[in-house]
This record gives structure tokens, C-alpha cells and sequence, in this order.
């Protein structure tokens, strides 16, 4: 399931809301050794560095980038690159966004919306990719599918139970809280609204209030806690509405037992029903945003006078619709990968995971296909805040830590913030499960119809990684998919200093050993080393 990470904090108490991976040349950027000494930056952000901060230079700007900026200056300039096919696996991406409208792959052996299957590859009227989802969009969670089987001879059945019953509780509390949060936000915003007779009001304006009205001097504590939250309670009233959306979703889809929203008519337990979907690859309503920002932040047309920069120019992007509000089957994604491969991808990007796979062999072998076919897979490491060495993260790409692909990458998220706190409180990690880290909290991209925002998750750390992987086949296209992947886990910044894990200042950790390399991805110090290889 794709997840993005939003926190609200009311007063006194928050609800943290989920909503929906040997050295072959001198580097030449940021010196090893001054790495952990660089300067911490004391000042916030401003509007165009929160906007792009994942392009800016460590050193330069003491921002832990990607130094894509830099990159582009110094090591790409006028330099062609080849095109390069990325394959999107998510959800749909608006592919009529101003900022993405123009790097689209299209399949040119297909004639657009004549009912047949022109090329012959079992799928009709794929144009720019393919919907293994058609009109669906609400899904179970795949632990609760385990349980609506009734199959209580399946070995994940009391492991599923016993994870419904810790979610549905959870949740059903946190419902409970927003419900109460909403009440008092939304009373102290109307009592404040009449007081003034307006519904503008500033935070000093409330401070200034003089009255002995208990409602009033409610209101202005209400006010104050938002405000400490950087929210109005005008802003606070959308953001608990859009909370209450998703708990809701959570509740009346992803947990619940009866629901069922598969709309294809295959047999999801046979891998070889296929032709199932259809050649629409775009959203099915508007809050179907994921898959536009993670395409965004790719391959976002560079330097068009729009919202943002992708990471890679020379990219067209495959749209391929498998990943649903709720968890994905394993089916859709052994078959998406298949798909990209059969049909020219050279890097896919896959922001979605769950913690339950009853396939998880399908797309296992998917994986090892990409590998052998010499394709970059790119995944997200997950939004658990866990050590997913020990606890299930699916898709993987190996049994008993034996790695069936050489190309796998698995993307674990950084905030903004340079120092302790560079690790975003809600991304997963591993010393054996987790490559390497890359910016994933409050990341500007595209949003479905022209717009843009910023989110968070490890989803929108991979596909940084896979832009980055996209540059270097762009520019180094003698390079095997396996050689790019030694250059992004080799070429990237090492930090050794301890940080604070899982957003839990009591668990601290040295950076190195919340993943293989114990690095940060670098673009420029990736382009420099695919060079010399």
C-alpha cells in the first residue's frame, strides 16, 4: 500500500495519521571527511529551497540533497543523453498534467483506441502504459483479504488476525480523536468567527482578545495550539477533514471484512489470467494523487517555467496502474514488472509494500526477471518506522537474505534537516534490507489537474533514486543495469554520526547501520563515477 505521512498536533496530544525501499574511481564532490563536520542550517527553509530541497548540495547549500542542481551545472551542461523508459508502478498519474504531459512513453506499435491488440503483446490499446486495476480504487489491506477467505489453514491466518485486531482498534481510536479534535476546532473557529464578524482573523487579533467569555478563552487556546502547529483553524479544519477522509477510507475499505473491490473478473490466485484492465492509466478521482507526484518528481519536465524539476531529463514515463486505496495484489505487481520489461523499461519505480504476501514468490521471480533483463527496480523501503531486517516488508528481493536480483534498490527516507534528526521519523530501515537513503519528507511534485504539493514518505524517496538511476543510463548507456546500481550505492555520502531513529528520541543510532551502505545518494558524485566505469 502507498503511504504518505502528515502530522496534526491539537494541544496537548497528536494523532499521526498514514495516509494512502568494492570502490571503482575517486569521487570527486564532498569530501568524505568533512561530511559529518558540515554545518548545520539554523534558518528554515525558504519557499523555493522547501520546494526543491532534494536537488540542493550538502555543502553548497547544507541541505542533504541529491546535488542534482549541481549535476546539471557542472557534469551535464549541453551534454545529450539517450531517452530512457522509467516505469512507473502505482497508482494512476494524470498523464495530461502541464508538467508531465510531455514525457510520456507511447507504445508506437499500438493504434490508439481501435479495441485491438496491435502489437500482439496481450494488452489492447496500451498507449502510454496499462491499468491492471480498471475502475477500481478502494482495496482491503492484504491481511484482512486473509481473514475474509476464512481460510484458517493458511499459515499467515493467526498473524493476520492478530493484526486486524491491533489496526481495527487503533484505528476506530483514532477516529474517535479526530472526531472530538474536529468538534472543538470547528466550534472554537465559529465562536472566533462571530466574535470578529469575519472569518479571517489573525493569531494577534485572538491574542488580543480581553474578555471573561469561557467560550471565547476557549477558543483562544484552541487557536494558540494550532498556531503552534503553524495552522489557523481555518487550515486546521481542512487538514482534520482530510484526516477523518482517510480514517474513514481506512475503516470502511482497507478493514473491512465484507468489502470487496476487485472489478476485473480474473482469478487473482492464477498468474497466467491475463488481459484483464484496460489501456486507461489515469486516476479515477482526483484524490488518486500518488502516482502523479511520484511521477513528478522523475521526470517533471525540467526548466519549462512550470511547478517543478524532475531529477531525470531524457525520460519518458510508463504509467502503470496496479496500486490501489489499500493494499496491492501480488498478481497486478508480478505482471506490472513483467510488463515494463517486456515493453522497454530500463528503470521501474516501485513506491508501494505491504507486511503480508501470499504471493510474494510472483513477484519475487518478477524482480529476478527485471534482473536478468537488465532493469533497475527501484522500491520504497516503507512507512513502519521498523527495522524491516526483522519485520516483513514485501515486495523483497530475497529469501533468507539470499538476494535473487542484482538490481534492486530499497530507498529509506531523509528530512531536510542535516544532523540528528536527517532520518524522517516515519521510514523503515535495515542493515541488510535497506540500500541506501534519499529525500523523502515534504517533497514538492505534481498533483492530479495542473496542481502541486508537497508530501512525505519513503515513496517519494524512490523515486528520487530512480531519476538518479535515469541520469546515469541517460548519459552512461553502456552501463549494465547492475553497474548503475554499484554507482548509486558506491558513489553516495557516508554519514557515521548518530541519529534518531523512528522519530523516537530515545532510539538513537549510528547512521551506518540503518542500511547496507550506510550513504546518502548523491547525483553528481553517481554521474562522476558512472565516468569512470
Amino acid at each position: 500500500m502507498k503511504f504518505n505521512h502528515r502530522v496534526i498536533a491539537y494541544l496537548g496530544f497528536a494523532g499521526t495519521l498514514f495516509l494512502g525501499c568494492g570502490s571503482t574511481g575517486e569521487i570527486l564532490s564532498t569530501p568524505i571527511e568533512n561530511i559529518d563536520t558540515a554545518p548545520l542550517k539554523v534558518t528554515e527553509l525558504t519557499d523555493a529551497e522547501a520546494k526543491n530541497w532534494g536537488h540542493l548540495d550538502l555543502v553548497n547549500d547544507t541541505i542533504p540533497g541529491m546535488s542534482v542542481d549541481k549535476a546539471y551545472t557542472e557534469i551535464i551542461k549541453n551534454k545529450k543523453g539517450k531517452s530512457v523508459i522509467v516505469a512507473v508502478i502505482d497508482s494512476g498519474v494524470d498523464i495530461d498534467h502541464e508538467d508531465l504531459n510531455g514525457v510520456l512513453w507511447t507504445n508506437k506499435d499500438e493504434i490508439p483506441n481501435n479495441g485491438k491488440d496491435d502489437d500482439n503483446n496481450g494488452y489492447v490499446d496500451d498507449v502510454h502504459g496499462w491499468n491492471f486495476l480498471g475502475d477500481a480504487y478502494d482495496e482491503q489491506l492484504e491481511f484482512v483479504r486473509i481473514l475474509a477467505s476464512g481460510d484458517t489453514s493458511n499459515p499467515s491466518y493467526d498473524a493476520a488476525k492478530a493484526q486486524y485486531e491491533e489496526d481495527y482498534q487503533m484505528w476506530s481510536g483514532r477516529k474517535m480523536q479526530y472526531d472530538q479534535i474536529a468538534q472543538a476546532v470547528n466550534g472554537a473557529h465559529e465562536t472566533l468567527t462571530k466574535h470578529f464578524g469575519k472569518s479571517d482573523y489573525t493569531i494577534e487579533e485572538v491574542n488580543a482578545i480581553e474578555t471573561e467569555d469561557q467560550a471565547i478563552m476557549q477558543a483562544v487556546q484552541i487557536a494558540n495550539g494550532m498556531h503552534a502547529s503553524d495552522l489557523t483553524l481555518a487550515d486546521a479544519k481542512v487538514e482534520i477533514n482530510e484526516a477523518l477522509v482517510s480514517i474513514n477510507e481506512r475503516l470502511n475499505f482497507n478493514l473491512n471484512k465484507d468489502f470487496s473491490g476487485r472489478t476485473t473478473g480474473d482469478d487473482i490466485n492464477d498468474l497466467s489470467d491475463i488481459g484483464y484492465g484496460n489501456g486507461n492509466v489515469k486516476p479515477v478521482k482526483k484524490s488518486e494523487s500518488h502516482g502523479t507526484h511520484v511521477a513528478g518528481i522523475i521526470a517533471a519536465e525540467r526548466n519549462n517555467g512550470l511547478g517543478v524539476n524532475g531529477v531525470a531529463n531524457n525520460v519518458e514515463i510508463m504509467s502503470i496502474r496496479a496500486v490501489p486505496n489499500g493494499d496491492e495484489y501480488d498478481k497486478d505487481v508480478a505482471l506490472a514488472i513483467r510488463y515494463a520489461v517486456d515493453n522497454g523499461a530500463k528503470v521501474i519505480n516501485g513506491s508501494f509494500g505491504k507486511s503480508f504476501s501470499p504471493h510474494a514468490e510472483w513477484v519475487r521471480d518478477a524482480i529476478k526477471y527485471a534482473s536478468d533483463n537488465d532493469v533497475v527496480f527501484v522500491h520504497a523501503a516503507g512507512n513502519s518506522s521498523e527495522n524491516i531486517d526483522v519485520e516483513p516488508n514485501f515486495p523483497d528481493d530475497n529469501v533468507n537474505f539470499v538476494e535473487v536480483s542484482n538490481t534492486y534498490i530499497r530507498v529509506g527516507s531523509l528530512t531536510s534537516k542535516y544532523g540528528s534528526n536527517i532520518v524522517s521519523g516515519f521510514s523503515n530501515y535495515g542493515k541488510k534490507n535497506v540500500d541506501v537513503f534519499a529525500p523523502g519528507s515534504a517533497i514538492y511534485s505534481t498533483f492530479p489537474e495542473n496542481e502541486y504539493k508537497s508530501i512525505s514518505g519513503t515513496s517519494m524517496a524512490a523515486p528520487a533514486v530512480a531519476g538518479v538511476a535515469a541520469l546515469v543510463r541517460s548519459y552512461y548507456p553502456k552501463l549494465t543495469a547492475a553497474q548503475v546500481k554499484q554507482v548509486i550505492l558506491e558513489s553516495g555520502l557516508p554519514i557515521t554520526t548518530k541519529v534518531v531513529v523512528g522519530g523516537d528520541s530515545s532510539n538513537v543510532k549510528s547512521f551506518s547501520d540503518l542500511s547496507t551502505t550506510g550513504k546518502i545518494v548523491n547525483a553528481y558524485n553517481a554521474l562522476i563515477m558512472a565516468s569512470k566505469l
